[in-house]
């Protein structure tokens, strides 16, 4: 799934793509409102988030620009620090399929994404091919093997999808506390190797690595 993202913050652009990429997606980052533009004309995108207060041009103006001009349709979330009626307006009036108000979680901009692929039947390919005869289903939590389909944990599965995505790089178990965990429920290392060997149980002890006194390595 193609995603175009206008962003102009460095940190929350960093943030927003690099949790978009871990989600899978295909991530365009522009950092003002004509990149965005030319992005969008020249490529074809399942989805636009567009902020608003870009420079060169606005999210607002790019959104605009590409319905009334372009006749492009595809699905866009505005994001937005506003919280007046008037920018809301506008950006329904310009065309806008959804509106998130900053600050956000990266759930709720998960859950609006999600709602939209739903409604323009986006469809997305979320299968994870592990090995020839090894695929995982993040979405459903499961893990099809050759001979059987087997359900795990959410942790399990979170687990093993940031491997997936940060392949042949060695893990520290401080590194999938901060991004997997909240700091309120954070486990201990004894949790993690639990849930690690439950995974390589399943997949193959060969595929996660354990690196002496530094972490893991998913292969």
């Amino acid at each position: 799934m193609k995603v175009l993202l206008l962003e102009d913050d460095n940190a929350l652009s960093d943030l927003l793509s690099d949790h978009l990429e871990d989600k899978g997606y295909d991530v365009t980052l522009c950092l003002n409102g004509q990149e965005a533009l030319e992005n969008l004309i020249d490529e074809k995108f399942d989805l636009a988030l567009l902020d608003i207060n870009t420079p060169i041009m606005t999210g607002i103006e790019v959104l605009k620009t590409i319905r009334e001009e372009y006749k492009n349709n595809t699905p866009a979330i505005i994001l937005t620090a506003y919280h007046d009626i008037k920018h809301l307006k506008e950006s329904f009036e310009s065309g806008v399929d959804d509106y998130i108000k900053k600050p956000f979680d990266l759930e709720e901009l998960d859950q609006r994404i999600l709602r939209l692929c739903r409604q323009f039947s986006i469809e997305q390919d979320n299968k994870i091919q592990i090995s020839s005869s090894i695929s995982f289903e993040p979405e459903t939590c499961k893990i099809t093997l050759p001979e059987k389909t087997i359900s795990i944990a959410q942790k399990e599965r979170d687990i093993l999808k940031y491997f997936c995505t940060h392949k042949n790089r060695v893990i520290s178990s401080a590194e999938l506390l901060q991004n997997i965990w909240a700091y309120e429920e954070m486990p201990t290392d004894a949790t993690i190797r639990v849930y690690i060997k439950n995974l390589r149980e399943i997949i193959g002890k060969d595929k996660i690595t354990t690196i002496r006194g530094i972490g893991y390595k998913f292969e």
